[in-house]
């Protein structure tokens, strides 16, 4: 007999609880990846018919689905822009230690999402989690969770914070005439906010610490500093300062091993060297300390002579490493007569040799088997390239040495988020054009656009929206309606309140927040109806319970976009959030009758 034939003779109801009910154990074991569950998940639902044929894959055309894919590639160009090395920079010297670094950078992205959509804020403040974690050591997985529940909090506090406040609002206006204004939500929503934020500082050791991020190759070669070669413009803001303090612009990071100025030739110069325009400057450092002050000081690489431009397409021209063997014939030979642009498309960027400083320039550095050069070129023929030369292709790496500062991608995501503030474009349409707009300015290739989507993430969420949606069309979510006005009845109003909350919190990751307070407004309606009451509480209830969803990776797209890059499991999510969650519901229910009196 057939699984589906079999299965309509069961409540679809109670296929559809089941089977959430498994995908929950399943992300609880661990065993299994999650994408991976969400699949066998979306399967089951189909093969016993609680999800129909024709729906199943809806999921990946969802709204959610486009805004963190697009949200991780403007992310991604901020994060090359040069701008958050800026701000890193800036508040580096205070943030010293995790719990001010959890403090500033949540205090900050709540404070912003009370302005701004609140994916936007967590998205402009990632890529300096990442700067901050990478200067001091820290793990970013105790610094992007908090920065999420942050973001969460700081919505619950202005009507355009988050889409709940505006849904809610549109209820109170079709009960009562009249919608919530701009700062209604504060008081509740900014104590909430303080509250949970200074939780946050402390409550960030409940994350475990041994969780890293997707893993890249460059974890796979430590390697000593690079020495590169840059000139100096006349518009660079290092002109007319000493070397001593261009050195400790990078923070003792990047070392001024030789100094040129016509003919003259300073090696290991001075720090009371004054550098002025048109000087050639010997650097080394690691790659990123390299690229962050060589995009700073809007430095000029100095490539080998007869280089010009590549015959290619500019998002196949990237940079890779590889190493030089005994038997390369680049052995023994400079750049320049080696003709490396002219014979093989390849320009040498920076040299690595360890255990040894390089000073000459870099066209005249006579090339050693162990080498690690750093090559710009082709990428689709570089690995063959690289054969034929007897050298070893390590990986294919983010070095972005040479690439200015620019605050386009800020400007870009600043304006869709005005657009989106202001009801112009939806959520989705906003950050769909500015990942458009990074890449229509060269802020990004699309070969970075894609490396910094999280596939996993994305197909997670596409295949679980239909399973969770799974319980809406089943009826699932009328039976629990049904229960919780019959448990309502027997609770006094600020039991009735907190069981709202409750259920809002607990609802929110399987129908997402939206959907969440569609179903559950007319709920807080009809309590406050039945027990002759104002329904501001029980709507500002549903509002919160909806806006602060921190029990799981699903129910809100800003838990969604730092699941990936910090690394986190599924259950990693209840350790932070159930206390978090906690407060939020024993701190909010009084509070909310305090301000919304019954």
């Amino acid at each position: 007999m057939p699984l589906e034939l079999t299965a309509s003779f069961i409540d679809p109801r109670i296929l559809a609880f089941a089977i959430v009910i498994g995908m929950m154990a399943l992300f609880a074991w661990g065993r299994w990846r999650y994408d991976f569950v969400a699949l066998i998940s979306l399967l089951a639902a189909i093969a016993v018919g609680v999800v129909p044929p024709e729906r199943a894959f809806t999921g990946f055309s969802d709204d959610i689905v486009i805004i963190v894919a697009t949200a991780l590639v403007v992310s991604a160009a901020i994060a090359k822009s040069g701008v958050v090395e800026r701000v890193a920079r800036s508040v580096g010297g205070y943030l010293t230690n995790t719990w001010r670094q959890v403090l500033g950078l949540a205090g900050s992205v709540t404070a912003m999402s009370g302005l701004v959509k609140n994916i936007g804020a967590l998205t402009m403040l990632m890529p300096v989690a990442f700067q901050l974690a990478r200067r001091t050591g820290t793990s970013p997985s105790s610094l992007l969770m908090p920065m999420s529940f942050g973001a969460l909090l700081g919505g619950t506090v202005t009507l355009i914070g988050t889409s709940p406040n505006i849904i809610v609002s549109r209820v109170r206006e079709q009960i009562l005439g009249e919608p919530y204004r701009m700062f209604d939500f504060a008081p509740v929503g900014g104590t909430l906010a303080i509250i949970g934020v200074i939780f946050l500082t402390f409550g960030w050791r409940l994350l475990p610490r041994n969780r890293k991020g997707a893993p890249t190759m460059d974890a796979a070669f430590n390697l000593e500093a690079y020495t590169t070669e840059v000139t100096v413009p006349e518009n660079s803001p290092c002109v007319d300062i000493t070397i001593r303090a261009f050195e400790d612009l990078s923070e003792g990071e990047v070392e001024v091993i030789a100094h040129f100025r016509g003919r003259r030739r300073r090696y290991q110069p001075a720090g009371n060297v004054v550098i002025k325009p048109g000087d050639i400057l010997i650097l080394q450092g690691e790659p990123d300390a390299l690229e962050r002050i060589v995009a700073l000081e809007k430095l000029k690489l100095v490539r080998a002579k007869n280089t010009g431009e590549l015959d290619a397409p500019k998002d196949d021209v990237g940079v890779m490493e590889a190493v030089i063997t005994a038997e390369s014939e680049l052995v023994g030979y400079t750049v320049n007569q080696l003709k490396l642009f002219d014979r093989h498309g390849l320009t040498l960027l920076a040299v690595s040799r360890r255990g040894r400083r390089i000073a000459n320039r870099l066209q005249k550095v006579k090339l050693q088997a162990g080498d690690v050069l750093v090559l710009q070129g082709d990428l689709t023929a570089m690995p063959e390239t690289l054969g034929a030369l007897h050298c070893l292709p390590l990986a294919e790496r983010e070095l972005r040495i040479g690439r200015s500062a620019s605050l386009v991608p800020l400007a870009i995501l600043a304006a869709a988020m005005v657009l989106v503030a202001f009801a112009i474009v939806p959520v989705a349409v906003g950050f769909f054009g500015a990942a458009v707009l990074v890449l229509l300015f060269r802020c990004l290739s699309l070969r970075e656009a894609y490396e910094a989507i999280d596939w996993p993430i994305l197909i997670m969420l596409g295949a679980l929206i239909p399973v969770s949606d799974a319980l809406r069309t089943t009826g699932g979510t009328e039976l629990i309606a049904v229960w919780l006005s019959e448990a309502g009845g027997y609770l006094p109003p600020l039991g009735s309140l907190a069981l709202i909350m409750a259920v809002a919190m607990a609802v929110t990751p399987f129908l997402n927040n939206a959907a969440t307070v569609l179903v559950m407004a007319p709920i807080a309606a009809t309590f406050a109806e039945r027990l002759n009451e104002s329904p501001d509480p029980f709507l500002m209830a549903v509002a919160i319970g909806a806006a602060c969803d921190f029990l799981t990776p699903i129910g809100h797209q800003c838990n969604t976009l730092v699941m990936g890059p910090g690394g986190y499991r599924f259950g990693d999510y209840w350790r932070l959030g159930l206390p978090l969650s906690l407060i939020v519901l024993i701190v909010g229910t009084p509070l909310i009758a305090f301000v919304w009196p019954f």
